[in-house]
Protein backbone atom coordinates (compact mmCIF):
# COMPACT_ATOMS: atom_id res chain seq x y z
CA UNK A 1 0.00 0.00 0.00
CA UNK A 2 2.80 2.40 0.90
CA UNK A 3 4.54 1.74 -2.40
CA UNK A 4 1.29 2.25 -4.33
CA UNK A 5 0.57 5.43 -2.40
CA UNK A 6 4.06 6.72 -3.08
CA UNK A 7 3.64 6.00 -6.78
CA UNK A 8 0.39 7.95 -6.95
CA UNK A 9 1.94 10.81 -4.93
CA UNK A 10 4.81 10.96 -7.41
CA UNK A 11 2.39 11.09 -10.35
CA UNK A 12 0.39 13.86 -8.70
CA UNK A 13 3.54 15.87 -8.06
CA UNK A 14 4.62 15.40 -11.67
CA UNK A 15 1.23 16.59 -12.92
CA UNK A 16 1.28 19.62 -10.62
CA UNK A 17 4.80 20.45 -11.77
CA UNK A 18 3.73 20.34 -15.42
CA UNK A 19 0.79 22.59 -14.60
CA UNK A 20 3.00 25.09 -12.80
CA UNK A 21 5.38 25.13 -15.75
CA UNK A 22 2.48 25.72 -18.17
CA UNK A 23 1.03 28.53 -16.04
CA UNK A 24 4.44 30.17 -15.52
CA UNK A 25 5.17 29.86 -19.24
CA UNK A 26 1.87 31.47 -20.14
CA UNK A 27 2.55 34.41 -17.84
CA UNK A 28 6.05 34.78 -19.28
CA UNK A 29 4.72 34.74 -22.85
CA UNK A 30 2.13 37.40 -22.06
CA UNK A 31 4.77 39.53 -20.35
CA UNK A 32 6.93 39.19 -23.44
CA UNK A 33 4.01 40.21 -25.65
CA UNK A 34 3.37 43.30 -23.53
CA UNK A 35 7.00 44.31 -23.96
CA UNK A 36 7.21 43.36 -27.62
CA UNK A 37 4.00 45.13 -28.62
CA UNK A 38 4.28 48.08 -26.25
CA UNK A 39 4.42 50.46 -29.22
CA UNK A 40 1.30 48.99 -30.84
CA UNK A 41 -1.81 51.07 -30.36
CA UNK A 42 -4.45 48.84 -28.78
CA UNK A 43 -7.21 51.13 -30.03
CA UNK A 44 -5.96 50.63 -33.60
CA UNK A 45 -6.00 46.85 -33.12
CA UNK A 46 -9.58 46.94 -31.86
CA UNK A 47 -10.58 49.31 -34.67
CA UNK A 48 -9.10 46.93 -37.25
CA UNK A 49 -11.05 44.03 -35.73
CA UNK A 50 -14.23 46.13 -35.76
CA UNK A 51 -13.80 46.86 -39.50
CA UNK A 52 -13.51 43.19 -40.42
CA UNK A 53 -15.97 41.95 -43.06
CA UNK A 54 -18.44 39.72 -41.14
CA UNK A 55 -19.34 37.71 -44.24
CA UNK A 56 -15.74 36.76 -44.94
CA UNK A 57 -15.32 35.84 -41.28
CA UNK A 58 -18.42 33.64 -41.51
CA UNK A 59 -16.93 31.89 -44.53
CA UNK A 60 -13.69 31.45 -42.57
CA UNK A 61 -15.60 29.78 -39.72
CA UNK A 62 -17.30 27.44 -42.17
CA UNK A 63 -14.02 26.59 -43.89
CA UNK A 64 -12.27 25.80 -40.62
CA UNK A 65 -15.22 23.70 -39.45
CA UNK A 66 -14.79 21.49 -42.52
CA UNK A 67 -11.38 20.42 -41.25
CA UNK A 68 -12.75 18.62 -38.19
CA UNK A 69 -14.41 15.63 -39.88
CA UNK A 70 -11.19 15.31 -41.86
CA UNK A 71 -9.23 15.21 -38.60
CA UNK A 72 -11.48 12.38 -37.43
CA UNK A 73 -11.02 10.53 -40.72
CA UNK A 74 -7.26 10.92 -40.60
CA UNK A 75 -7.12 9.71 -37.00
CA UNK A 76 -9.20 6.70 -38.02
CA UNK A 77 -6.56 5.92 -40.65
CA UNK A 78 -3.80 6.23 -38.05
CA UNK A 79 -5.52 3.89 -35.59
CA UNK A 80 -6.51 1.42 -38.31
CA UNK A 81 -2.88 1.13 -39.40
CA UNK A 82 -1.96 0.15 -35.83
CA UNK A 83 -4.69 -2.50 -35.68
CA UNK A 84 -7.48 -0.51 -34.00
CA UNK A 85 -10.14 0.41 -36.61
CA UNK A 86 -12.76 2.82 -35.25
CA UNK A 87 -15.51 5.01 -36.69
CA UNK A 88 -14.90 8.53 -37.99
CA UNK A 89 -17.76 10.08 -35.99
CA UNK A 90 -16.50 8.79 -32.65
CA UNK A 91 -12.93 9.79 -33.42
CA UNK A 92 -13.96 13.29 -34.55
CA UNK A 93 -15.65 13.75 -31.16
CA UNK A 94 -12.56 12.35 -29.43
CA UNK A 95 -10.27 14.79 -31.24
CA UNK A 96 -12.61 17.64 -30.34
CA UNK A 97 -12.45 16.71 -26.64
CA UNK A 98 -8.68 16.38 -26.59
CA UNK A 99 -8.13 19.69 -28.41
CA UNK A 100 -10.57 21.41 -26.07
CA UNK A 101 -8.70 19.99 -23.09
CA UNK A 102 -5.49 21.47 -24.47
CA UNK A 103 -7.18 24.89 -24.44
CA UNK A 104 -8.83 24.77 -21.01
CA UNK A 105 -6.57 22.49 -18.95
CA UNK A 106 -2.90 23.15 -18.17
CA UNK A 107 0.09 20.94 -19.03
CA UNK A 108 -1.28 19.98 -22.47
CA UNK A 109 -3.66 17.50 -20.91
CA UNK A 110 -5.37 16.83 -24.23
CA UNK A 111 -3.05 13.94 -25.08
CA UNK A 112 -3.89 12.14 -21.84
CA UNK A 113 -7.60 12.88 -22.34
CA UNK A 114 -7.62 11.38 -25.83
CA UNK A 115 -5.77 8.25 -24.70
CA UNK A 116 -8.24 7.84 -21.82
CA UNK A 117 -11.31 8.23 -24.04
CA UNK A 118 -9.98 5.64 -26.49
CA UNK A 119 -9.26 3.21 -23.66
CA UNK A 120 -12.47 3.80 -21.69
CA UNK A 121 -14.88 3.85 -24.65
CA UNK A 122 -13.23 1.51 -27.18
CA UNK A 123 -10.66 -0.45 -25.11
CA UNK A 124 -7.69 0.81 -27.12
CA UNK A 125 -4.53 0.13 -25.03
CA UNK A 126 -2.83 3.22 -23.67
CA UNK A 127 0.47 2.59 -25.50
CA UNK A 128 -1.44 2.44 -28.81
CA UNK A 129 -3.33 5.61 -27.92
CA UNK A 130 -0.19 7.58 -27.13
CA UNK A 131 1.60 6.16 -30.20
CA UNK A 132 -1.27 7.26 -32.45
CA UNK A 133 -0.99 10.77 -31.03
CA UNK A 134 2.72 10.84 -31.76
CA UNK A 135 2.10 9.67 -35.33
CA UNK A 136 -0.57 12.32 -35.86
CA UNK A 137 1.73 15.03 -34.51
CA UNK A 138 4.61 13.99 -36.79
CA UNK A 139 2.34 14.23 -39.84
CA UNK A 140 1.00 17.60 -38.66
CA UNK A 141 4.50 19.01 -38.30
CA UNK A 142 5.56 17.58 -41.65
CA UNK A 143 2.54 19.09 -43.43
CA UNK A 144 3.08 22.47 -41.77
CA UNK A 145 6.77 22.42 -42.65
CA UNK A 146 6.10 21.53 -46.30
CA UNK A 147 3.49 24.27 -46.65
CA UNK A 148 5.80 26.75 -44.94
CA UNK A 149 8.53 25.75 -47.35
CA UNK A 150 6.22 26.36 -50.29
CA UNK A 151 5.34 29.79 -48.92
CA UNK A 152 9.01 30.61 -48.49
CA UNK A 153 9.78 29.40 -52.01
CA UNK A 154 7.01 31.55 -53.44
CA UNK A 155 8.49 34.64 -51.82
CA UNK A 156 12.12 34.01 -52.71
CA UNK A 157 12.42 32.33 -56.12
CA UNK A 158 12.70 34.59 -59.17
CA UNK A 159 9.62 34.52 -61.34
CA UNK A 160 7.53 32.67 -58.76
CA UNK A 161 6.67 35.17 -56.09
CA UNK A 162 6.63 38.88 -55.21
CA UNK A 163 10.39 39.42 -54.86
CA UNK A 164 9.92 43.16 -55.09
CA UNK A 165 7.85 43.06 -51.91
CA UNK A 166 10.50 41.09 -50.06
CA UNK A 167 13.26 43.47 -51.13
CA UNK A 168 11.36 46.57 -50.07
CA UNK A 169 10.41 45.57 -46.53
CA UNK A 170 13.07 45.95 -43.85
CA UNK A 171 13.91 42.65 -42.13
CA UNK A 172 12.07 40.51 -44.70
CA UNK A 173 15.18 38.61 -45.76
CA UNK A 174 16.00 37.78 -42.15
CA UNK A 175 12.43 36.63 -41.51
CA UNK A 176 12.49 34.39 -44.58
CA UNK A 177 15.83 32.87 -43.61
CA UNK A 178 14.55 32.19 -40.08
CA UNK A 179 11.32 30.66 -41.39
CA UNK A 180 13.24 28.54 -43.85
CA UNK A 181 15.58 27.36 -41.09
CA UNK A 182 12.68 26.33 -38.84
CA UNK A 183 11.01 24.51 -41.74
CA UNK A 184 14.21 22.69 -42.67
CA UNK A 185 14.81 21.65 -39.05
CA UNK A 186 11.33 20.20 -38.68
CA UNK A 187 11.64 18.30 -41.96
CA UNK A 188 15.06 16.97 -40.93
CA UNK A 189 13.70 15.65 -37.64
CA UNK A 190 10.73 14.05 -39.40
CA UNK A 191 12.89 12.37 -42.03
CA UNK A 192 15.33 11.14 -39.38
CA UNK A 193 12.47 9.60 -37.43
CA UNK A 194 11.19 7.89 -40.56
CA UNK A 195 14.65 6.50 -41.37
CA UNK A 196 15.08 5.13 -37.86
CA UNK A 197 11.71 3.38 -37.68
CA UNK A 198 12.19 1.92 -41.17
CA UNK A 199 15.66 0.64 -40.35
CA UNK A 200 16.57 -2.97 -39.63
CA UNK A 201 16.26 -2.42 -35.88
CA UNK A 202 13.04 -3.65 -34.29
CA UNK A 203 11.49 -2.26 -31.07
CA UNK A 204 10.92 -5.75 -29.68
CA UNK A 205 14.51 -6.86 -30.23
CA UNK A 206 15.93 -3.71 -28.68
CA UNK A 207 13.53 -4.04 -25.74
CA UNK A 208 14.54 -7.66 -25.15
CA UNK A 209 18.20 -6.63 -25.00
CA UNK A 210 17.45 -3.94 -22.42
CA UNK A 211 15.31 -6.26 -20.26
CA UNK A 212 18.02 -8.91 -20.28
CA UNK A 213 20.42 -6.42 -18.75
CA UNK A 214 17.94 -4.51 -16.56
CA UNK A 215 14.97 -6.75 -15.55
CA UNK A 216 13.43 -3.99 -13.41
CA UNK A 217 12.65 -2.05 -16.57
CA UNK A 218 10.47 -4.81 -18.00
CA UNK A 219 7.17 -2.90 -17.70
CA UNK A 220 8.26 0.47 -19.15
CA UNK A 221 10.33 -1.24 -21.83
CA UNK A 222 7.33 -3.35 -22.87
CA UNK A 223 5.22 -0.19 -23.17
CA UNK A 224 7.92 1.56 -25.21
CA UNK A 225 8.30 -1.47 -27.45
CA UNK A 226 4.54 -1.51 -28.07
CA UNK A 227 4.69 2.20 -28.82
CA UNK A 228 7.53 1.63 -31.27
CA UNK A 229 5.73 -1.22 -33.02
CA UNK A 230 2.69 1.01 -33.61
CA UNK A 231 4.83 3.76 -35.11
CA UNK A 232 6.73 1.19 -37.15
CA UNK A 233 3.46 -0.27 -38.50
CA UNK A 234 2.56 3.08 -40.06
CA UNK A 235 6.07 3.87 -41.29
CA UNK A 236 6.24 0.56 -43.17
CA UNK A 237 2.81 0.90 -44.79
CA UNK A 238 3.08 3.06 -47.95
CA UNK A 239 -0.69 3.22 -48.35
CA UNK A 240 -1.15 4.44 -44.77
CA UNK A 241 1.66 6.96 -45.18
CA UNK A 242 0.08 8.33 -48.36
CA UNK A 243 -3.45 8.49 -46.94
CA UNK A 244 -2.49 10.08 -43.63
CA UNK A 245 -0.08 12.47 -45.37
CA UNK A 246 -2.70 13.59 -47.89
CA UNK A 247 -5.26 14.08 -45.12
CA UNK A 248 -2.79 16.16 -43.11
CA UNK A 249 -2.04 18.32 -46.13
CA UNK A 250 -5.74 19.06 -46.77
CA UNK A 251 -6.40 19.77 -43.08
CA UNK A 252 -3.65 22.37 -42.96
CA UNK A 253 -4.66 23.87 -46.29
CA UNK A 254 -8.07 24.55 -44.73
CA UNK A 255 -6.37 26.01 -41.64
CA UNK A 256 -4.27 28.31 -43.81
CA UNK A 257 -7.26 29.20 -45.97
CA UNK A 258 -9.05 30.33 -42.82
CA UNK A 259 -6.23 32.72 -41.93
CA UNK A 260 -6.08 34.06 -45.49
CA UNK A 261 -9.81 34.82 -45.33
CA UNK A 262 -9.25 36.63 -42.03
CA UNK A 263 -6.49 38.74 -43.58
CA UNK A 264 -8.81 39.53 -46.49
CA UNK A 265 -11.64 40.38 -44.08
CA UNK A 266 -9.41 42.94 -42.40
CA UNK A 267 -8.68 44.54 -45.79
CA UNK A 268 -4.95 43.88 -45.68
CA UNK A 269 -4.49 45.48 -49.09
CA UNK A 270 -2.34 42.64 -50.42
CA UNK A 271 -2.74 41.26 -53.92
CA UNK A 272 -3.86 37.63 -54.18
CA UNK A 273 -0.39 36.16 -54.75
CA UNK A 274 1.35 37.82 -51.78
CA UNK A 275 -1.74 37.21 -49.64
CA UNK A 276 -1.60 33.46 -50.29
CA UNK A 277 2.17 33.22 -49.79
CA UNK A 278 2.37 35.35 -46.65
CA UNK A 279 -0.74 33.78 -45.13
CA UNK A 280 0.70 30.31 -45.68
CA UNK A 281 4.05 31.19 -44.15
CA UNK A 282 2.56 33.09 -41.18
CA UNK A 283 0.24 30.20 -40.22
CA UNK A 284 3.03 27.66 -40.66
CA UNK A 285 5.52 29.51 -38.46
CA UNK A 286 2.78 30.40 -35.96
CA UNK A 287 1.85 26.75 -35.51
CA UNK A 288 5.48 25.67 -35.30
CA UNK A 289 5.90 28.22 -32.50
CA UNK A 290 2.97 26.60 -30.67
CA UNK A 291 4.92 23.35 -30.46
CA UNK A 292 6.90 24.91 -27.60
CA UNK A 293 4.99 24.07 -24.38
CA UNK A 294 5.30 27.59 -23.00
CA UNK A 295 1.71 28.80 -22.86
CA UNK A 296 -1.84 27.56 -22.49
CA UNK A 297 -3.07 26.40 -25.90
CA UNK A 298 -0.19 28.20 -27.59
CA UNK A 299 -1.97 31.51 -26.99
CA UNK A 300 0.47 34.36 -27.39
CA UNK A 301 3.11 32.29 -29.16
CA UNK A 302 0.93 31.94 -32.26
CA UNK A 303 -0.03 35.61 -32.31
CA UNK A 304 3.56 36.76 -31.84
CA UNK A 305 4.98 34.56 -34.62
CA UNK A 306 2.09 35.31 -37.01
CA UNK A 307 2.35 39.06 -36.45
CA UNK A 308 6.13 39.13 -36.76
CA UNK A 309 6.06 37.32 -40.12
CA UNK A 310 3.30 39.48 -41.58
CA UNK A 311 4.96 42.72 -40.47
CA UNK A 312 8.38 41.58 -41.71
CA UNK A 313 7.16 40.47 -45.13
CA UNK A 314 4.49 43.02 -46.02
CA UNK A 315 3.65 46.72 -45.73
CA UNK A 316 0.83 45.78 -43.34
CA UNK A 317 1.12 47.66 -40.05
CA UNK A 318 1.65 45.92 -36.73
CA UNK A 319 -1.85 46.81 -35.52
CA UNK A 320 -3.59 45.17 -38.48
CA UNK A 321 -1.24 42.17 -38.43
CA UNK A 322 -1.85 41.62 -34.71
CA UNK A 323 -5.60 42.03 -35.23
CA UNK A 324 -5.51 39.34 -37.93
CA UNK A 325 -3.52 36.99 -35.70
CA UNK A 326 -5.89 37.50 -32.77
CA UNK A 327 -9.04 37.05 -34.86
CA UNK A 328 -7.65 34.00 -36.66
CA UNK A 329 -6.61 32.22 -33.46
CA UNK A 330 -9.75 33.21 -31.57
CA UNK A 331 -11.97 32.03 -34.41
CA UNK A 332 -10.25 28.64 -34.52
CA UNK A 333 -10.29 28.25 -30.74
CA UNK A 334 -13.96 29.22 -30.70
CA UNK A 335 -14.87 26.47 -33.17
CA UNK A 336 -12.80 24.02 -31.11
CA UNK A 337 -14.53 24.96 -27.85
CA UNK A 338 -18.02 24.73 -29.35
CA UNK A 339 -17.29 21.35 -30.91
CA UNK A 340 -15.57 20.16 -27.75
CA UNK A 341 -18.55 21.11 -25.59
CA UNK A 342 -20.84 19.12 -27.87
CA UNK A 343 -18.46 16.14 -27.83
CA UNK A 344 -18.30 16.18 -24.02
CA UNK A 345 -22.09 16.00 -23.85
CA UNK A 346 -22.41 13.29 -26.51
CA UNK A 347 -19.70 11.05 -25.08
CA UNK A 348 -20.40 11.84 -21.42
CA UNK A 349 -16.73 12.47 -20.60
CA UNK A 350 -15.36 14.78 -17.91
CA UNK A 351 -12.15 16.34 -19.31
CA UNK A 352 -10.72 16.87 -15.82
CA UNK A 353 -11.27 13.26 -14.74
CA UNK A 354 -10.09 11.99 -18.12
CA UNK A 355 -6.90 14.06 -17.80
CA UNK A 356 -6.18 12.66 -14.35
CA UNK A 357 -6.76 9.05 -15.44
CA UNK A 358 -4.83 9.47 -18.67
CA UNK A 359 -1.91 11.18 -16.95
CA UNK A 360 -1.72 8.40 -14.38
CA UNK A 361 -1.72 5.80 -17.16
CA UNK A 362 0.98 7.73 -19.05
CA UNK A 363 3.16 7.86 -15.92
CA UNK A 364 2.70 4.13 -15.44
CA UNK A 365 3.95 3.32 -18.95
Amino acid sequence: MLRSGGRWTGRLRALLTRRRVAIAGTLAVFAGLVVGFRDVDLASVLAAIGRADPWLLAVAVGLYSLSWPLRGRRYADVLASTGHPLGTRFLTLTVFISQTANLVLPARAGDAVRAYVLNARREVPYPAGFASLAIERVFDLAAIAVLGGLGTLWLTVDGVGPLELVDEVEGARTALIAAGGVTASVLAVGLSTLVVVRSRFRPGAIGAMVVDRLPRLRTPVAALASFGRDVDAVARNPRALAGIGAGSFVIWLLDIGTAILVLAALDSGLALGPLLAVGTLAVSVGNLAKVLPLSQGGIGLYEAAFTALVVALTPIGASTALAAAVVDHALKNGVTLVGGAGAIVLLGVSPTEAAQQGTAAEAAQ
